[in-house]
């Protein structure tokens, strides 16, 4: 069994997660993850969505051609490959949709985002695919920033109500043109996914506690009438942009209340600022982008 610890979960697995840093088994596992039977469909789904289905505390996720995955109880993952399947492929699903659903289960606040720290605060990058979140985050990390997680953000409340972004053992996925553009081949892992041109890159250093969660920023392409720069959302624009932003949105909907995703978005809201950042997809700009983003960053702090 190989050992990982992922948003403050201990996981043991039965397949090597490619791109996952290793762990130590200190203590007993929360997650296991294991080759199995997975049947092709649930007798009585509650619930379905696109490639999955819901019965019960049961997600069965299907990637036609690759492999089938039954997320159970928010603590195993059993994985059956399709004939001819590579395993290293069926792991980026691990990685991402599965791990997301069993934290959904576990009732975790999931956001879609990268994030980094400076001195035990944290902030959080969201925006669509394609939008810079993890070169964003690689970028920052070359100014003098930590690691702490990429694609899957888990935020946890302290017992003052205080959010943490808990440190994960993902590396950070870069596009071929963003490794070049960022100086980072020396640090380019293997390839995301058979025929992508993306990569596993290890991170310089990483945080180690859970830092402080200043503020989460949404990132969005200058263009007219969109100008470049920050600027706060309203509590009704920041309620929304956390419901958009949350790993797998429509799947959270399906397992939690309203009541819930509420009281979480509030509770995170008391402590941390949401803002938008508009700013332009352009490589030669990118330096001007990220010293805003860090002078408002540090004008926030206390």
């Amino acid at each position: 069994m190989r050992h990982y610890r992922f948003s403050g979960l201990l996981v043991t697995s039965e397949m090597e997660l490619t791109g996952a840093l290793a762990g130590a088994p200190d203590g007993a596992p929360d997650v296991a993850i294991r080759f199995g039977e997975v049947p092709r469909a649930l007798p009585n789904p509650s619930e379905t969505g696109p490639a999955w289905a819901r019965e019960g505390d049961t997600i069965l996720l299907c990637v036609p051609n690759l492999a089938r995955f039954l997320i159970s109880d928010g603590n195993a993952i059993t994985v059956a490959l399709e004939d001819g399947a590579s395993a290293r492929d069926a792991s980026g699903f691990v990685l991402g949709s599965s791990l997301g659903m069993l934290l959904h289960q576990r009732g975790a606040f999931v956001l879609h985002g990268s994030a980094v720290a400076m001195n035990g605060r944290a902030i959080i990058v969201c925006g669509r695919s394609g939008a810079g979140k993890s070169t964003t985050a690689a970028a920052l990390c070359q100014k003098g920033c930590s690691f702490v997680a990429d694609d899957v953000c888990v935020v946890s409340l302290d017992a003052d109500g205080t959010p943490r972004v808990l440190p994960d053992g993902r590396q950070l996925k870069l596009w071929q043109q963003s490794i070049d553009q960022l100086d980072l081949e020396a640090r380019r892992g293997g390839v995301v996914r058979e025929a992508f041109d993306k990569y596993f890159v290890a991170p310089d250093t990483m945080a180690g506690e859970p830092p402080v969660l200043d503020a989460i920023y949404q990132l969005r392409k200058s263009r007219p009438p969109f100008e470049d720069g920050i600027e706060p959302l309203a509590p009704p624009d920041a309620l929304r942009m956390l419901q958009a932003e949350a790993y797998r949105p429509m799947l959270r909907q399906r397992l939690s209340t309203p009541q819930h995703r509420v009281a979480q978005s509030v509770a995170l809201l008391r402590h941390a600022g949401a803002y938008m950042l508009t700013r332009p997809l352009d490589f030669a700009r990118l330096d001007a982008t990220l010293d805003g983003l860090l002078e408002h960053w540090r004008g926030l702090r206390p």
